[in-house]
């Protein structure tokens, strides 16, 4: 399974490919920074952004995407414009049929070092442990794109796996329940025809 992982936000927006597979670690694909710059229209920054996110879904085309969940902050142009950024993820995900899922910050890290209360240093460098690399992804926004890739093969294929056994046994339900009148029935027959031999 590949993730994209969105890290949002407007003027540097982290961007991240990750592979995973059960029983073996996950392995980097690539893993970048989309700028926009501070000064321009805001229009034209989410135009750039859904750009380049769109290219990234054409060229390495993941089987899911997860994308940061905005939460409150003190800065509300802040979570504004990270907001929008990820709305943009979103949305370029939709328009191509992927499945979107969103993680908040404490559930990336938890996932991924343990501790939902671990800070953007120890994130980093369970980051390079996971995916085996000899430098930290830089700049932050990178190695958080990469953790939220990572929350996701290990939650969300946890989550689908799940969804699929509760599929099957309700399934498996509804087929029980249109037999058991049928087996009644065909029971209630061959005691019938018992009783009218035995007559």
């Amino acid at each position: 399974m590949r993730v994209l992982g969105v890290d949002p936000g407007l003027t540097r927006c982290g961007i991240g490919a990750v592979d995973g597979r059960p029983g073996r670690p996950p392995s980097l694909v690539h893993a970048d920074v989309i700028r926009t710059p501070a000064g321009a229209d805001i229009a034209a920054r989410l135009l750039a952004l859904e750009e380049e996110i769109d290219n990234w879904l054409a060229e390495y085309r993941p089987d899911a995407v997860a994308v940061e969940r905005v939460f409150s902050q003190h800065n509300v142009r802040t979570v504004m414009g990270t907001a929008q950024a990820g709305a943009v993820a979103i949305v370029c995900a939709a328009r191509r049929g992927l499945p979107v899922a969103l993680h908040t910050p404490s559930e990336v890290k938890a996932a991924v070092t343990g501790s939902g209360r671990a800070d953007k240093a120890q994130v980093t460098a369970m980051v390079m442990r996971l995916l085996r690399l000899t430098d930290p992804p830089r700049p932050a926004d990178t190695a958080d794109a990469l953790a939220l890739a990572i929350c996701h093969l290990w939650r969300g294929g946890t989550q689908e796996r799940i969804a699929a056994a509760e599929s099957l046994m309700e399934r498996r339900l509804a087929a029980a329940r249109r037999e058991v009148p049928d087996q009644l029935a065909a029971a209630r027959q061959e005691r019938d025809q018992k009783q009218g031999g035995a007559r």
